[in-house]
């Protein structure tokens, strides 16, 4: 599978996939690397540590986004856990960077053990459907509100690709052989020139050179750090990732997603940087239908991986390129992004069973309540699950039906 892929990568690549890919990597190295930018600074590490932490995070989890869309053919986009960047900050102002490393490789260990095994597949068919999806609209909610924001910020810089975008979409035809995606973007390229909004002082180019690290053992730090990124890839990041493809008619492959993002955590580890995962949002922009045919869709996680593999091997320029570009603007273009993913997960949050326990599923998950160093969309997760057992049984007895005459 892996080399036929390869071979029809040209026939399946198209703009919009390329469009797709290029937006979801725009929106990985701009707020998240941001994140960890600042957790750098919390934990007062060096430019050498930083280079190789963002190393870590963008060539690993885009060499398993290569393997993964290239072997299962589905737009399957890795990363790295932003709520574990938070995490992470907090932690390096009392621990070591060498326990950190040890807590990293237990975390690794430990995901890719329930991957081997099975458990989160099968707690997968376990969650309905609505809640799930109801939890990724949760999740994506921010982003399409974001969208107004940067459009108000910058009228001009950032309403002129909303228009063009807009216009575009207006006519079916038009946008099928151009993708409206890509006359925002280089709206967005010709708006940020003529307004001279991209700013290059300060930037510096080099080839980063990662720094292997050795781990060290303290039952502290790995009380404070795994269980909470344990809980953050499988039951938000991964999960994320699960619900967006499901809804897109994949059929994800659970087991070898966790498993890989195991052995991807243990490699970064090494190189001082925190889990890899499932990229919710980014897999949601990767599978859209901007992306085109559902066969072909693959390509746009291709893009994404190339592009972080080059963007974490230039990590010294990486750190540089938030800086670059407005924030605003980032937000703008991932909220365009999001109109149509956003629109199939509120419908099939809300559109069939479960209607409440999605309700109270995407409620939570928009609250941004923190529980036990856990993020809001796991108790989304949790709490719509148990909403559904309380309020909703009746729909469980359907689906019971629905399964019998099916088989």
């Amino acid at each position: 599978m892996l080399v036929q892929s390869v071979k029809e990568f040209p026939r399946h690549v198209s703009l919009g996939s390329v469009s797709s890919g290029l937006i979801a990597w725009l929106f990985g190295v701009t707020g998240p690397l941001l994140i960890v930018l600042q957790s750098a600074t919390e934990g007062h590490l060096s430019s050498m540590q930083v280079t190789s932490w963002i190393f870590g995070i963008y060539v690993i989890p885009g060499l398993l986004t290569l393997l993964q869309a290239l072997v299962f053919r589905q737009p399957i986009g890795y990363a790295f856990s932003i709520p574990g960047a938070v995490l992470v900050g907090g932690t390096l102002v009392h621990h070591s960077m060498s326990q950190l490393i040890g807590a990293y490789i237990v975390t690794g260990a430990i995901i890719l053990l329930l991957g081997v095994t099975g458990v989160v597949a099968k707690v997968m068919k376990v969650l309905p459907m609505p809640v799930m999806m109801g939890m990724v609209s949760g999740v994506l909610l921010p982003f399409g509100v974001g969208l107004f924001h940067a459009v108000l910020n910058d009228p001009v810089v950032n309403g002129i690709p909303l228009v063009v975008f807009l216009l575009l979409s207006f006519v079916p035809g038009l946008a099928k052989k151009f993708p409206p995606i890509l006359g925002a973007i280089i709206a967005t390229a010709i708006t940020l020139c003529l307004s001279h909004a991209v700013h290059l002082h300060g930037v510096s180019v080099g080839i980063a050179v990662p720094h292997v690290y050795t781990p060290a053992w303290n039952m502290a730090t790995m009380g404070q750090l795994v269980l909470p990124l344990v809980l953050t890839v499988v039951a938000i990041q991964n999960a994320q990732g699960i619900a967006v493809l499901e809804s897109e008619q994949y059929q994800p492959p659970i087991n070898s997603m966790t498993r890989w993002s195991g052995i991807g955590s243990v490699i970064t580890g090494f190189f001082g940087a925190h889990t890899s995962c499932i990229a919710g949002p980014m897999t949601a922009l990767l599978a859209s239908e901007e992306s085109g045919p559902k066969d072909s869709k693959y390509t746009a996680a291709v893009t994404l991986g190339i592009l972080s593999i080059l963007f974490g091997l230039f990590a010294p320029l990486a750190a540089s390129i938030p800086n670059m570009i407005p924030t605003s603007t980032i937000s703008m273009l991932g909220g365009i992004a999001m109109i149509s993913v956003l629109t199939d997960s509120l419908h099939m949050s809300f559109s069939g069973k479960f209607k409440k326990s999605a309700l109270f599923s995407f409620l939570i998950t928009v609250s941004g309540i923190t529980i036990l160093h856990i993020g809001a969309p796991f108790w989304g997760l949790v709490g719509g699950t148990c909403v559904s057992y309380v309020l909703e049984k009746g729909d469980y007895k359907r689906e019971e039906v629905r399964d019998q005459r099916a088989a």
